[in-house]
């Protein structure tokens, strides 16, 4: 049955407190991971709390026992994969071997902005995580020195050491729905493919086009697992739901393939999402300081998918 793993957005006000709550609260209530998103701060003002990634992700491997974990996703536009590969590298030997390293191209422009990096338009983008993605795969699954010599990146004789204690190092998980660009890298360099607040419909879609993507790269479909993050929208009953929804119609969230719902309701819109070909379902959590809300959701979901 489908897995169920907790997403939060890192910069709406996380703190080292909040994050420590998170962290045992997820790994406790039975949850397969925890996932967060890599940003320097809000898309739109006001700037509020938000702990770095790798910090924390650090943190979570030496503080938990069971629970996968990583980045959805980490950018090359404000993390330079040889820095990326060597610290995710390191983040799955410190977990033995939970990790998940999700690369992204970056998209956000205030950060960018205020933060002095360059974001470049999208094929600018995606040909730079196309280079990022080949560095550090390249470092990651050779134990001989390596070379490169790209427009972003450029290596000479470089070789990460120690080398990874699972061979190849962490698999390497690219989110995104874009056929044309995000896909074909999928196909070419990833071991998961998330997708991203899509319906069953789509999903099944877009699974049958990387599937024809993989199978011209000589690799089965199986080679790519396949994930899914979403909104959440949980209540314990109607006037908690009706409260949280505010003006939003529930119907139109669940077509946008946010999750919707009591705890009966949730198992309920899994279950054409596992049907679809999702082994794993990261909902996002907006509510940081909401830990009885995200029991009742352990409580109310887990059991019936037999968690």
């Amino acid at each position: 049955m489908i897995e169920v793993a907790i997403m939060i957005e890192g910069q709406n006000g996380l703190t080292w407190p909040r994050w420590k709550r998170l962290v045992a609260a997820v790994e406790e209530l039975g949850f397969a991971g925890l996932y967060r998103s890599d940003h320097y701060t809000n898309a739109q003002p006001p700037d509020v709390d938000s702990l770095e990634l790798w910090t924390s992700l650090t943190y979570l491997a030496s503080h938990t026992s069971r629970i996968e974990f990583g980045p959805l996703v980490t950018p090359v536009s404000f993390r330079h994969p040889t820095h990326t590969a060597r610290m995710g590298a390191a983040v799955d030997d410190l977990s033995g071997g939970r990790f998940h390293l999700g690369m992204g191209a970056g998209w956000q422009d205030r950060e960018h902005n205020n933060f002095g990096w360059q974001l470049r338009d999208i094929p600018g983008r995606m040909a730079r995580l196309r280079e990022g993605l080949e560095v550090v795969t390249r470092l990651l699954s050779s134990d001989e020195a390596v070379d490169f010599a790209g427009e972003y990146y450029q290596l000479k004789e470089a070789i990460l050491l120690p080398r990874p204690q699972r061979p190849g190092g962490p698999p390497i998980l690219i989110g995104g729905n874009g056929e044309r660009r995000t896909l074909p890298l999928v196909a070419q360099y990833a071991t998961e493919w998330n997708g991203i607040f899509i319906s069953p419909a789509r999903i099944r879609e877009l699974n049958e086009r990387l599937d024809s993507l993989l199978q011209a790269r000589g690799r089965q479909p199986g080679d790519v697992r396949r994930s899914l993050m979403t909104g959440t929208i949980f209540g314990r009953d109607e006037a908690e739901l009706s409260r949280k929804l505010g003006n939003r119609n529930a119907g139109d969230l669940r077509q946008r393939g946010l999750l919707v719902g009591n705890g009966d309701a949730f198992v309920e819109q899994l279950g054409p999402i596992a049907e679809a070909g999702i082994y794993r379902v990261m909902l996002q959590w907006i509510d940081l300081d909401d830990l009885d809300g995200l029991e009742a959701m352990a409580k109310s979901v887990l059991p019936q998918l037999g968690s």
